[in-house]
């Protein structure tokens, strides 16, 4: 029988409620606090300088586990060693129990497909295909063997779905966490996005994952467009939302439950309402029983009553995966490269404008590719908020213009001094006055470092000379 870590109930932290989490951890109206631990997106905060506001949550004791959104491991490559080591400092500075991703891929291209590296700026779903079961689990086992805690991963919410599918969600989830041992993040609004988008049933993704190795549980709220669920994370938990969480916890007592709010945020009051309410749900499915309230030994380790179920053992409390020999013998190479172009294809469509690849639907295509420039948009306004400043309400047109010709290749940091370089270099914005204030702004962050690559070196230092003289 496995150990898990009874978390409680939780918030995900973000600098925007920051005080208000910290109130949050202390008292509600009745007494009790009205969270017992938060994450935190673990790609936005240092380990040698952490917000003060999260070391003063660790020093009451309040646990943080921080969460990975960049790794890709349902990508075609293996991780990238750089982006292990930062998630495991991560891990050991703040002290987490465990750390969390996604399954899902991030980029794809680069030497499998002959052609450049893009980004997608955002999670993509995995095929559920056994070459993307294969060298997920190779993934995974590389991950685990990096990690000094234990790893859980998400399912995501799609927008679109793959041709051919192998297998269900559920499926792919239970097989996941047998031939490696991971624990799994289920996201019960990711199970109704998929419900709204792809006519997907949650009750039976849960009738076929291992709800004995869930480590814990996303809550978040959406919204519903011309018949296309959002997964906002900036809007209220709906009903529906809380009905898949009480079908969940009527399976199993989830070790931790998580609200995930992302921007949009209502007052301080209404998230510990949200919070409430998503506790109540759980006792109530649960039997009336404690569920995950404050009280039941936050950060403690305990016994997971739901014991070693379907799988046939539990998951393993370390680092180590419990694949199988023939599991080991497993040679990913060809599935890699069959995975590699696959990726790669739908990537390209939906960031640079090539064809879509047979089988997909063409209008979700569509939604996900304009979700992708939108996402963009909003995070690199996050990197360089002197951005949307200096361009005022001209910001979003301007970029998600920029967005359909200029694939993003190297990170948000980048993405948005190459989109200030790009408006200097066709004499945007009109204004002479905000094109000054972009172009002092693009010269202080670009600095007299060349890039890698000698040919945009030459280019960038190209630029820098005509900007100086305009």
């Amino acid at each position: 029988m496995t150990q898990h870590v009874r978390l409680g109930t939780g918030i995900g932290w973000r600098p925007e409620i920051a005080d208000a989490v910290e109130r949050m951890a202390g008292a509600a109206g009745d007494g009790a606090p009205a969270i017992d631990w938060v994450e935190v997106v673990a790609e936005n905060v240092c380990p040698g300088h952490l917000p003060e506001e999260l070391v003063r949550l660790r020093e009451r004791g309040v646990t943080v586990v921080p969460h990975g959104v960049s790794l890709g491991l349902g990508g075609a490559g293996r991780p990238d060693e750089g982006r292990l080591r930062a998630l495991a400092e991560r891990a050991e500075a703040l002290g987490s129990p465990l750390v969390t991703e996604h399954i899902a891929f991030v980029r794809a291209g680069g030497p499998r497909t002959a052609s450049p590296v893009l980004e997608a700026g955002h999670l993509l779903p995995v095929p559920r295909t056994r070459d993307a079961l294969d060298a997920l689990c190779e993934n995974v086992r590389i991950a685990q063997d990096a990690l000094p805690v234990p790893l859980a991963l998400e399912n995501i919410a799609a927008l679109l779905s793959w041709p051919d599918e192998e297998l269900t969600e559920g499926q792919f989830l239970y097989e996941l966490a047998d031939r490696t041992g991971v624990r799994l993040l289920i996201d019960v609004a990711n199970l109704h996005t998929n419900h709204v988008n792809q006519s997907e049933d949650p009750g039976k993704a849960l009738d076929e994952l291992p709800v004995e190795a869930i480590a814990y549980v996303h809550v978040a709220g959406g919204f519903e467009r011309d018949g296309v669920w959002h997964d906002s994370h900036a809007h209220p938990v709906p009903r529906q939302v809380l009905d898949v969480l009480a079908d969940l916890a009527s399976r199993v007592s989830p070790p931790g439950v998580l609200l995930e709010r992302d921007e949009n945020f209502p007052e301080p009051a209404e998230l510990v309402k949200e919070l409430a309410a998503i506790r109540e749900t759980v006792r109530v499915a649960s039997g009336g029983g404690a569920g995950t309230g404050t009280g039941a030994g936050a950060g403690a380790a305990v016994k997971d009553a739901a014991g070693p179920g379907a799988l046939g053992r539990p998951p393993t409390d370390t680092g180590a995966g419990t694949g199988t020999d023939a599991d080991a013998r497993v040679d990913t190479g060809p599935a890699r490269q069959r995975l590699a172009l696959a990726q790669a294809a739908l990537l390209s469509a939906l960031v640079a404008g090539t064809p879509a690849p047979e089988g997909f639907d063409r209008v979700r295509l569509g939604v996900q590719a304009r979700a992708l420039a939108a996402k963009r948009a909003g995070v690199v306004a996050k990197v360089a908020p002197e951005l949307p400043e200096i361009l005022g309400a001209s910001y979003r047109p301007a970029f998600l213009d920029y967005a359909q010709d200029h694939p993003m290749t190297d990170g948000y940091r980048r993405d948005a001094l190459d989109f200030a370089e790009h408006l200097l270099l066709t004499r945007r914005p009109e204004d002479a006055g905000a094109r000054r204030l972009l172009r002092e702004w693009w010269l202080e962050r670009s600095g007299p470092a060349p890039r890698s690559e000698r040919a945009t070196a030459r280019l960038a230092r190209a630029t820098r000379r005509v900007l100086l003289r305009r």
